[in-house]
This record gives structure tokens, sequence and C-alpha cells, in this order.
């Protein structure tokens, strides 16, 4: 069974006593509720250091009042099950006064890619939520080395940009996105779905696939999601957003680097993400 960290000072001892062995220290950030998807990341970080660190923290400042805070599952119990399995050696899992004392009056302010006009417009205060909480995780941790899924490619590239800006000393790694069978992007939020909705559900990564094949194939952008965003409409699913973006900052695309689709739509109560590489 994985040690089970509550406070600062026992995470730093467990960080330090590793690397008086020569070790480097990975950090894996999670809210709990685990999954395939977070296994994997588990997996990855074993290939770039050789103790890992889970954090098991719900962090409330990046819900906004109307989201899902209070309502988010959590399943401490399981997720300890799940980690022993995969061999971590340990949890950290401070409380919401270790994480932000009374006082507490600062916070990171974003720019760049939590700019971009995606996940921000529809949650304006999420990512200075979640880049706070990842600073002082990664300020708590001191690890050589941080993993985060790529199925929340915005949130990515704005712990990227942060770290790079904030000289962090921690190496940032992106892992792939974890599907069901189906195609769904793995997520802590897919046990809202209903059964009927969730046989709905893998229709948006078959949509995206088929517009980033038709784009790859010649067709224009524009030319390419303005059906997809109605097929997206038509199955079922309130969109927020269907865009392709440049890869490395989520800005306009540049000939001849990298472009990502990003959606969002919501399902019923259910709202859902995903992205694809283009090319």
């Amino acid at each position: 069974m994985p040690i089970v960290l509550s406070t600062i000072a026992a995470l730093r001892a467990f960080v330090s006593g590793r690397r008086v062995r020569g070790e480097r220290v990975a950090l894996v950030p999670t809210m709990g509720a685990l999954h395939a998807g977070h296994v994997s990341l588990v997996e990855v970080a074993r290939r770039h250091a050789s103790a890992t660190v889970v954090s098991i923290f719900v962090n409330p400042t990046q819900f906004a009042p109307t989201e899902d805070f209070s309502k988010y599952p959590r399943t401490f119990e399981g997720d300890i099950r799940k980690l022993s399995e995969v061999g971590v050696e340990a949890v950290y899992a401070p409380d919401v006064e270790t994480m932000y004392p009374a006082g507490s009056a600062t916070t990171v302010s974003l720019k760049g890619p939590a700019t971009a006009g995606l996940e921000d417009v529809t949650r304006p205060f999420h990512f200075d939520g979640v880049a706070t909480i990842v600073a002082k995780l990664f300020t708590q941790s001191q690890a050589d080395v941080a993993l985060f899924g790529e199925k929340d490619f915005q949130q990515l590239a704005v712990i990227r940009r942060m770290a790079a800006d904030l000289d962090l000393p921690v190496e940032i790694v992106g892992a792939p996105t974890v599907r069901e069978a189906d195609g769904l992007a793995m997520s802590s939020r897919n046990v809202y779905l209903s059964q009927a909705e969730r046989a709905r559900a893998p229709a948006l990564h078959r949509i995206m696939q088929e517009t980033a094949a038709a784009i790859r194939a010649g067709a224009g952008v524009e030319d390419a999601l303005s059906p997809s965003r109605q097929a997206i409409t038509e199955a079922g699913f309130a969109l927020d957003y269907l865009e392709v973006r440049g890869a490395n900052d989520l800005g306009p695309p540049q000939p001849g680097s990298p472009r990502r689709m990003l959606v969002a739509a919501t399902l019923a109560a259910t709202r859902l993400i995903d992205n694809i590489p283009v090319e």
C-alpha cells in the first residue's frame, strides 16, 4: 500500500529521502475518482522517474459556483487500492486548510493559452484556480517531473506555459488520452452519464475523427468544421466549441506547424471535452 502523506513537511521528507538515494521523483496531480487514464499517467511516470507521488485533492478554486464541486465523485479508498495495485509509493492527500491556509491571498494570473477562447469562455476563472493549485503542488513537492493527460489539452498548454514563465524547475510531460473501446475519452465525469447517454457519447469522438480525416484530405478547416458542428448538435449535444488550433500555443494554426482539434459539448447534464491531432 502507498503511504498517505497529508502535510507539506511529510511530502518534502519523502521526496528528500528519495533524492538522497539518487532517485528522480515524479508527481501525478489528480482530483481522485481514478480510472485507467490516471493509471496510465503512473505508467508514463515510471519511464521518467524511479519514485512516484500521486496527489489527490479536489480543488475548490477551479469550480465556478454553478459547477459540480459538491457532487464531484470522491472515492478515496478505491483510489488507494488502484494505486496500490500499480505500485505507487506515496499519495499526497492534503486538506483544504493545508492548500489554502487562512489569510491566503495570492493566485496565479494567466494569459496566453489560458485565454485562447476555448474552455476559458464558459469557465473564465477555471485556469487561474488550476494554475494556482498546480504551482503550489510543484513548490510543495519539488518533484523533478510532473505528468498530465492530453485529454485536458488546454490545461496542459497552460501548465507548460506557467512552468516556463515562472522558471519552475519541473519537467512537464503530457500523456496520451486513454479511451474506452468505443472511443469515448476516459473521464471521472463519465459516471454521470445514464446508460442511454453513455451509448450516444462516443459520437463526439467519431465526428472529430471524420472531420480530421476531411482536413487531412484537403478540405478547408472551416468547410470541415461547419457541418461537423451541426452533426454534433444533431447527435443530441449542446456544443460549446469545435475548433482547430495550433498545438503549441492554441492560437491560430500556422502553416507547417502541428494542429489540434478541440471540442467541448454537453450531453444532458454532463459536459464532455476531447481533442485529437489533426496531423
